[in-house]
């Protein structure tokens, strides 16, 4: 039967802002609010369209400008939506300000705007069909999606404010101590470490410290591009046999090859392999083992599951790459990871550091480290509007407007270094 669906009326967008807690990176350091995008795409009285994204100032506006473009459009019409979106940004490039998801192209500026509003028409059109989006990817393979502890270096609070909840992390048994602390609430079976803030040697320690700790758990670290090749390499010889994978540990796709050639864990990626034109260059020089996906910047769900789907023929594992997000973007990416055959390792999430700060009327739960797939149509979520209005308030009322890590890392460090690599 025919599904006949009513045209999108307008869309919503409305910038959001949570507490975020001191997590240090290469960098430098997150600010005490982080901002987010929600974008609810209206189609008819009634149905509504989820949809999560970055919060910095120039990509909102973009997003403001593609979201008046989209009155009329089919949601089904995906296609469409996409060129509506380019007509109305033009060639343009925002690259964020943190640089730790990669170089940025107005073709990847492009990916990053019409996002949101696709994950909206895919929860629309499961709502409309009265299926869940995983089904509406092709179907789920598995009805959890694991994701990962996500370790960081952190302050035991911001300048000046209390501490949080999961105080300071600045050495070894600080580390390990966050490692108990989220896998005894969440359950997690795999751990990664952002890395690229304290000397290599520091940081080779604390993994040896998570494996005495953690003899069964995966191990992960992630420095960011901190490292020459040459430091990269010394790395990868003194964590043989004790890293799961080695995560960005140089810049750039020869850099990366270079490493990968002698490393005996495979080298992921969610900083050179970024778009679709990364991907025969990386194939041809063997660079990574593992890409992380990140349907915010792939340009959606099904953009990231072709991605998958390439990986798979190459035989290159696949994961999910994390930045500070709510339950909208948890719930659009357990969808995802419920419909890819081949994700091959546990996802990266900050849900944990966002200390229950969330849009949703009823946010996911980890039940032994993975996010059961959403009951009910489409993303299976919807929003609270009062945690919607208190957000847009506390946006509204703050004066950080993009993230800024190094900036906000100079306010305590005037000399913080921004050179990468860094050792």
């Amino acid at each position: 039967m025919y599904v006949e669906a009513n045209p999108v009326t307008h869309v919503t967008v409305t910038p959001v802002a949570f507490p975020d807690a001191p997590l240090l990176n290469a960098a430098g350091v997150h600010q005490p609010w982080a901002l987010r995008t929600i974008v609810q795409v209206h189609c008819g009285d009634e149905l509504v369209g989820l949809g999560e994204t970055y919060g910095d100032a120039p990509h909102l506006a973009l997003v403001q400008r593609a979201a008046a473009a989209l009155s009329g459009v089919d949601p089904f019409d995906l296609a469409g939506v996409r060129r509506r979106v380019a007509e109305a940004i033009g060639a343009v490039d925002a690259p964020d300000r943190h640089g730790l998801t990669g170089g940025s192209t107005p073709a990847k500026t492009l990916l990053r705007v019409y996002a949101p509003f696709e994950v909206a028409c895919l929860d629309l059109q499961g709502h409309i069909a009265g299926r869940p989006v995983c089904d509406i990817l092709g179907g789920r393979v598995r009805d959890a999606v694991p994701f990962s502890a996500y370790l960081f270096y952190k302050w035991a609070g911001h300048p000046g404010g209390e501490p949080d909840e999961y105080g300071e992390a600045l050495d070894p048994d600080g580390i390990v101590a966050q490692a108990r602390a989220l896998v005894d609430r969440y359950g997690f079976t795999s751990i990664k470490l952002k890395g690229g803030v304290f000397a290599p040697e520091e940081e080779v320690e604390a993994i040896r410290a998570l494996r005495a700790a953690f003899p069964d758990h995966p191990l992960r670290l992630d420095p960011n591009c901190a490292w020459t090749v040459e430091t990269s390499l010394r790395v990868a010889e003194e964590t043989e046999g004790l890293l799961e994978y080695l995560e960005d540990p140089t810049a750039t796709i020869p850099g990366m090859a270079a490493v990968a050639a002698k490393a005996t864990m495979p080298l992921a990626t969610n900083m050179c392999v970024v778009n679709f034109a990364d991907v025969p260059e990386a194939v041809a020089l063997g660079a990574v083992g593992v890409v992380l996906a990140d349907h915010h910047y792939w340009g959606g769900l099904r953009a990231s599951a072709l991605m998958a789907g390439i990986c798979d023929t190459w035989g290159i594992g696949v994961s999910m790459h994390s930045n500070s997000h709510l339950g909208i973007s948890l719930a659009a990416m357990t969808h995802l990871g419920a419909a890819l055959p081949n994700l091959t390792y546990a996802a990266d999430t900050h849900t944990p550091w966002q200390l229950g700060a969330d849009v949703l009327h009823t946010p996911l739960s980890f039940v032994d480290g993975a996010v059961p797939v959403p009951e009910g149509p489409g993303l299976g979520v919807r929003i609270d509007p009062d945690k919607l209005a208190r957000m847009s308030e506390d946006y509204a009322r703050i004066d950080i407007r993009e993230r800024d890590d190094t900036t906000y890392m100079r306010s305590v460090q005037p000399d913080f270094p921004t050179r990468r690599p860094r050792w």
